[in-house]
């Protein structure tokens, strides 16, 4: 097995048994739903609510469910042929595919399980600032995301291959 494909699955895998052994965790331990229990004073707060919609409580309103799920499995076909032609060696495109295809499998699970939406749970701000309540497949996302974009950014653009006039 290649170093980018050991570190695909083994991120992938760690992700997306994480996120959901986490949720079912926070469905039993946080009844009830939208009650703040603080974990880390005020900073760190688990709040247990389901999202219909996608990052941020975007929507596609009554097709959100649906819409979403398809948005997510589009996504790892494009992901799982992004890992097939990156290079064998690069364990940085194989962990960062790996971690986002993880929470995308993740909350994909939670469209097709849940009616009400994905479990998040994990609440940060100070006092009444707050950010948005997420889960372990949206922290996935968001740094595969960000090593993604790094990579991106790293990588040399190459030049067209330049035609030869005989």
């Amino acid at each position: 097995m290649s170093p980018k494909t050991r570190w695909f699955w083994s991120l992938a895998a760690t992700v997306l048994v994480g996120d959901v052994v986490s949720k079912r965790l926070a469905e039993q331990a946080l009844q009830p739903m939208h009650v703040p229990h603080e974990i880390v004073g005020d900073v760190l707060r688990f709040t247990l609510t389901y999202n219909r919609g996608a990052a941020f409580s975007m929507s596609l309103g009554e097709y959100s469910r649906w819409g979403f799920a398809v948005m997510a499995t589009i996504v790892l076909v494009v992901l799982l042929r992004s890992l097939a032609s990156t290079p064998a060696g690069d364990r940085w495109q194989g962990a960062a595919i790996g971690l986002v295809s993880g929470g995308a499998l993740g909350n994909l699970i939670d469209r097709l399980r849940h009616p009400n939406g994905v479990v998040d749970f994990i609440d940060i701000g100070l006092g009444d600032v707050r950010f948005w309540i997420f889960n372990v497949a949206d922290m996935g996302v968001t740094f595969g995301a960000i090593m993604l974009i790094i990579a991106m950014l790293k990588t040399p653009a190459q030049a067209p291959p330049t035609e030869s006039v005989l």
